[in-house]
């Protein structure tokens, strides 16, 4: 069945287009000639003729065959005054037509099935959306919104609802990886993920073993002094000026002349008493505290430079792993005793016979030398991400994944759990609809082969002709013609009435001729086939008593659908026939089944627009219309109101009322308000008594607004005020 009609960009169907919705068993349109009920027709008729392309059906379930009656279809089926074969059940026994009736039965019921499982199948269909639809919002929500800073690279490529849903689903179903704590995730995420990583060379460790083991040198704590047996011995140690003397030495020339006082005391015997008394092992010591003071003093200020330009060189890389603040301050106090130590070893040199203990710098570079080794071991780290970067980010990805997953696995388990358990019913209500299909279509084939072999052409010419002399039509009938196939009109004399057929004599017999075929096919295997029948002005050129006998004959149709008999699902009726109208919708005592649907089509400025009116009939007479003109003129164009006004009043107050004008003019009392009647009587005659000319000019707004007013004042002045606020559907003013 049909569920609604859209007509766009054809005809006086604007781009906005027209949509006849909620169509029903049984509808009704009713509209004037030239409103477009042709176009809509024709458009159902050939729905992909190319000029309707953008025009559309709607289908509740399968589309069926659509049979249309207009103009176009007396053309095609009358053209050359001959009628095509109707095929239907005629040389049948009663036993084979019960048989194909049962069949047909059958088969509505299958179809009755299919429909149903089609219904429950659309409602698992939005049930699985909307589970789905609940679950994508859900992982959207509460997993892609809160991690979505945190691992915004994991989720590259599933920032949309969708694709984050199922790459969820994809990863709790495949992920294998191990689940990471969120914390590691987090600082895992921080090196491998933003900007790529790149290689970091490693720091030097520092050698300071040498440095420690001089320290440790015992010939620091060594007081060095001359030899005691020496006859001046006793004198340079009483005076305790050991270190005084061993720097004296050094300035004595080869002359006897003293460096201090300048006399000749340095005799060749001082001077083997000096040699003497600084012997062998004093002059070892002294060259072993210069050597390792000298080592000392370069080793500390190599390793001190090395130190400062590491510190400067980490301060300017960005990816730093050094402690520099820790680094800075270790070294600062390093630094401070190197210096410390070199004065004590200054002092030494100066007096070999003091002691001294130099400060251990062991503690202080095992600290700068920890700090080092750990930055290494981040820079070894570093560089293994570097060298296998793919691979580490891939590895994140999915433990990024599979925590998501894990975190989340009751609600993905429940969505798996519910959305299986739908898509196992949807699997098997496709599986029951495809039975009922094959069913369907086995039984088709059968009813159809029967039907070949009991049908024939004979019953449709004996049906309309039955017709033709039951309804007064007794001077012509219809015969097979000559072509095998075909019928065409005979004259009581036996001459074939070709051309002599009057209009309303070839409508009728056409219209006959498509209600054979409502019943039947043109073949035999589309006898039992459902169809949609769409009448357009079935009843044009035919006197009042053939437009009942056609009402008539429509409203069997229309009782037959309404209560599902027979293979005809649907009617769309148009007319512009007011009478015909009212006559065929009319019920009477047969109100079963669904009632029909009505609409009102109109054309105003050249634009076609459709009005529905639901259940209820919006044409109840002929002179209730002409009032509903009167009410609705600003949607028409306003041609008719002249016309339409004339009718009202010579309705009600000439034959109704037996008044004349000249009453309803002296009703008035002014001079003035009698001119106005006057002029609204002549307006409405001349708007439709007078011959028409070849130019027309339509009336302008105001013109209309002003008689309208004239017009209801009549009513008012012949105290009819009553009758006219009835019939605009006014409540009463006062």
């Amino acid at each position: 069945m049909i569920k609604s009609i859209s007509i766009n960009q054809i005809a006086t169907f604007d781009n906005d287009g027209t949509t006849i919705d909620n169509l029903k068993r049984v509808n009704f349109i009713y509209g004037a000639n030239g409103c477009g009920k042709t176009t809509i027709s024709n458009y159902l008729h050939d729905t992909e003729e190319a000029k309707f392309e953008h025009c559309s059906l709607d289908w509740e379930n399968d589309a069926i065959k659509t049979l249309v009656y207009n103009k176009e279809f007396r053309k095609r089926n009358f053209g050359n005054g001959k009628l095509g074969g109707v095929f239907t059940l005629g040389e049948a026994t009663a036993d084979e037509i019960q048989v194909i009736e049962d069949k047909g039965i059958l088969l509505k019921e299958l179809k009755i099935e299919r429909v149903k499982k089609n219904e429950t199948l659309e409602g698992r269909l939005e049930k699985k959306e909307e589970v789905i639809n609940t679950f994508k919002e859900f992982c959207w929500n509460y997993i892609y919104k809160k991690y979505e800073t945190t691992f915004k690279d994991a989720f590259v490529g599933s920032s949309k609802k969708e694709t984050f849903k199922n790459k969820i689903l994809l990863e709790n179903k495949n992920n294998t990886s191990d689940i990471k704590p969120l914390d590691y995730l987090k600082e895992k995420s921080k090196t491998v993920f933003g900007e790529r990583p790149e290689n970091v060379t490693l720091l030097n460790s520092i050698q300071f073993s040498r440095i420690i083991e001089i320290e440790k040198t015992s010939i620091w704590q060594k007081i060095i002094i001359g030899k005691a047996d020496v006859n001046i011995a006793k004198l340079i140690q009483k005076l305790n000026i050991n270190d005084w003397v061993n720097q004296g030495q050094s300035y004595i020339q080869e002359d006897e002349t003293c460096p201090f006082c300048q006399k000749n005391t340095i005799t060749e015997g001082f001077k083997k008493q000096l040699d003497s008394f600084f012997d062998g092992e004093f002059i070892e010591d002294i060259k072993t505290i210069k050597s390792l003071k000298e080592e000392y003093l370069l080793l500390t200020s190599n390793l001190a430079n090395e130190l400062n330009q590491l510190e400067t060189s980490q301060k300017n890389e960005k990816n730093n792993k050094l402690e520099l603040e820790k680094f800075s301050a270790y070294l600062k106090t390093l630094i401070s005793q190197i210096t410390a130590n070199k004065e004590l070893l200054n002092n030494k040199a100066k007096e070999p016979s003091r002691s001294v203990e130099l400060i251990n710098l062991e503690e202080q570079f095992g600290l700068i030398s920890s700090l080092i080794e750990n930055a290494n071991t981040e820079i070894t780290k570093n560089n293994l991400i570097v060298s296998n970067y793919n691979t580490e980010r891939e590895t994140l990805i999915k433990q990024v994944w599979k925590y998501c997953c894990n975190e989340f696995t009751t609600q993905i388990t429940k969505f798996n759990s519910d959305n299986t358990g739908i898509e196992t019913g949807i699997t098997a209500l496709k599986l029951q609809i495809q039975e009922k299909k094959n069913a369907y279509n086995i039984l088709d084939t059968e009813i159809k082969n029967l039907s070949k072999n009991v049908t024939s052409i004979q019953p449709t010419i004996d049906e309309i002709n039955r017709l033709l002399i039951n309804y007064g039509f007794i001077n012509f009938k219809i015969v097979p013609a000559t072509e095998d196939g075909f019928y065409q009109i005979q004259r009581e004399d036996g001459t074939i009435a070709e051309k002599t057929l009057s209009e309303g004599e070839v409508t009728f017999i056409t219209f006959l001729y498509y209600l054979q075929l409502t019943k039947g096919g043109r073949n035999e295997e589309s006898v039992n086939e459902e169809r949609i029948l769409v009448i357009d002005d079935p009843i044009s050129s035919l006197d009042s008593n053939v437009l009942f006998i056609v009402s008539t004959l429509v409203k069997e149709i229309v009782k037959k659908i309404k209560t599902d008999e027979g293979n005809i699902k649907q009617l769309i009726l148009l007319t512009h026939n007011v009478y015909f109208h009212k006559e065929v919708s009319y019920e009477g005592l047969n109100r079963k089944g669904q009632k029909p649907s009505f609409w009102i089509l109109r054309k105003n400025n050249n634009q076609s627009i459709i009005h529905s009116y639901g259940e209820q009939n919006p044409i109840q007479s002929s002179y209730e219309l002409l009032w509903r003109e009167i009410k609705e003129w600003e949607h028409n164009s306003g041609i008719t109101i002249q016309n339409t006004m004339r009718r009202i009043l010579e309705n009600f107050y000439s034959i109704l009322g037996n008044k004349r004008d000249d009453f309803l003019i002296n009703k008035f009392e002014s001079r003035e308000e009698k001119d106005i009647c006057r002029s609204l009587l002549s307006w409405t005659n001349e708007g439709s008594h007078t011959l028409p000319d070849d130019l027309y000019i339509e009336a302008p707004d105001d013109t209309i607004v002003k008689y309208i007013e004239v017009f209801k004042n009549i009513f008012y002045h012949t105290e009819n005020k009553g009758h006219y606020l009835m019939m605009m559907g006014i409540e009463d003013e006062e």
